[in-house]
């Protein structure tokens, strides 16, 4: 995991748009990053649908939100579509950034053990420090977690 008060990992992925998003060239805007294992699964659409009902909120504190999993561009698009999303998605194959944020983990479930992504979300602060950060998160309650968080960012 990264350290809260440190600068951020800095990244460069392809966006839903085909767009290249540089974390670093986002400076001046405080950005949401959530890690999410798959895209189109029950928790995930969740989470996914959240952040985007709270997208104008969001907007109007002068953030950003990017959501960052393992899928390809093709299949975010495909999601976004079918849940009608306002959040960028970020398409992360090689798992650069997961590795980099510290959510590509070693996993379990019935009885096997596989990598994957931890569900992990950071508030990236207008300096381009992580300001807070929540790991193994739980869906339900979340964003406002998050909003709370963001809230309370100075500038």
């Amino acid at each position: 995991m990264v350290e809260i008060g440190k600068k951020a990992p800095d990244f460069k992925l392809e966006s839903d748009t085909g767009e290249t998003v540089q974390l670093s060239k986002l400076k001046g805007k405080a950005v949401v990053i959530y890690f999410y294992p798959k895209d189109d699964t029950p928790g995930c659409t969740t989470e996914a649908k959240d952040f985007s009902a709270a997208h104008e909120k969001v907007s109007a504190a002068g953030a950003v939100v990017l959501g960052i999993s393992p899928d390809s561009v093709a299949s975010h698009c495909k999601f976004k579509t079918k849940h009608d999303l306002a959040v960028t998605l970020l398409a992360d194959p090689d798992k650069v950034a997961a590795q980099a944020y510290g959510v590509w983990v070693e996993k379990s479930m019935y009885g096997k053990t596989y990598m994957g992504v931890e569900r992990s979300t950071f508030l990236v602060d207008r300096t381009g420090k992580v300001a807070a950060a929540w790991s193994k998160v739980k869906v339900k309650g979340h964003v406002d977690e998050v909003m709370a968080a963001l809230a309370d960012l100075p500038g």
